[in-house]
């Protein structure tokens, strides 16, 4: 059964639409919505296991321009 996650993420002002470019590509995100308020972004993913999981929000947190993430799994 997949995981289904939902990645908030906060990002520099301005810097926004670079950083959904450097997402999209990424394996395991199906969607991502530009938001205002305490979240810029909230990035939906699915994957298959817990290390892949964690692989994809290390490699969000690393896309220069990404300030803070927090991740919300669904169950």
């Amino acid at each position: 059964m997949p995981i289904v996650a939902y990645i908030l993420a906060t990002v520099k002002t301005g810097r926004e639409y670079e950083v959904i470019d450097a997402i999209k590509g990424m394996k395991g995100v199906k969607e991502i919505t530009l938001t205002y308020g305490l979240w810029d972004l909230v990035i939906k993913v699915e994957v298959e296991a817990w290390g892949q999981l964690d692989d994809l929000i290390t490699k969000i947190r690393r896309i220069e321009g990404v300030e803070s993430t927090a991740t919300l799994v669904g169950v």
